[in-house]
């Protein structure tokens, strides 16, 4: 089952409460706060395009620039040995640590399309 979706290009997180007997969420990788629900995946997923939407025609309107999330821009912590470990490795083979953090990623997510 996929947790998010997808509308615009803005990833919103699916998530249900029992308690209330709702499905919400709320637009990920942003600082803004755009959230949405519905009492089904139908009306979740209406909401969220419509929380978007408001979200992008606010910003309009306010003449600021909307956020975009997953710019590309990515600060990333290791444990010590680790990141000395990735380090190394990327001198010995003539590339970036950004790129060979990039390239761990990518072949993570390939592998894991595959299963």
């Amino acid at each position: 089952m996929k947790n998010t979706m997808e509308y615009k290009g803005y990833i919103g997180s699916v998530e249900f409460s029992e308690a209330d007997g709702l499905f919400f969420g709320k637009v990920q990788g942003i600082r803004s706060l755009v959230s949405y629900e519905g009492t089904n995946a139908k009306d979740l997923v209406k909401d969220f395009h419509g929380a978007v939407d408001d979200y992008l025609a606010l910003c309009e309107e306010d003449g600021t620039a909307p956020e975009v999330a997953y710019k590309g821009s990515l600060n990333v912590r290791l444990r010590g040995d680790l990141h000395k470990r990735a380090a190394v490795y990327a001198i010995a083979h003539q590339q970036s640590l950004n790129s060979f953090i990039e390239e761990a990623v990518n072949e993570k997510l390939i592998a894991e399309a595959k299963d």
